[in-house]
């Protein structure tokens, strides 16, 4: 069933870092977009060159890359909403960006935790994609939880009560 995008924007998207840790918390992607705001800003020639186009829909986000003339090539990332552990638009090396953990399933079905960041062109651009990943994570966490995926007890409670309480 098709659904309509619920927030769609260029950015640039500055990569992944391998991340460790079971506990997502605030300040928990700050070291990994540090190092990927390093990278970047050694690299960078304009000042927001788009590269990207990041797409957040109800169960998946699609990130859609661009060629140097802006426009979208064959390549695209898809990530599933259920496998991101975290993410946030509130970091101290630039207000303008939106990062969030996703657990990579190996060939092997090991898995590795990656955060992945993109800039936005302003921190109300950064803000928007977080709360429209809030609103993808209560819906995917309701089918899952309706579908039978995720059985009722303390712990699903708690996310859910973090999740609607959540600013972004």
């Amino acid at each position: 069933m098709w659904q309509p995008a619920t927030e769609r924007l260029q950015v640039t998207y500055l990569g992944k870092v391998p991340t460790t840790g079971m506990q997502f918390l605030s300040g928990c992607t700050e070291k990994p977009v540090i190092e990927l705001w390093k990278k970047h800003t050694l690299a960078r020639e304009d000042i927001f060159p788009a590269n990207a186009l990041l797409e957040i829909r109800p169960f998946q986000v699609w990130l859609h890359h661009l060629d140097h003339k802006g426009e979208a090539t064959v390549h695209m990332d898809t990530f599933q909403v259920a496998r991101i552990a975290y993410c946030t638009a509130d970091h101290n090396v630039s207000p303008n960006i939106f990062a969030w953990v996703y657990r990579e399933i190996n060939d092997d079905l090991s898995y590795q935790m990656d955060c992945h960041a993109v800039e936005c062109e302003s921190k109300l651009e950064a803000k928007k994609l977080a709360h429209a990943m809030m609103e993808a994570f209560k819906k995917t966490f309701h089918s899952m939880k309706s579908d039978g995926r995720i059985h009722r007890d303390s712990s699903s409670e708690e996310v859910s009560q973090e999740m609607e309480s959540d600013d972004g």
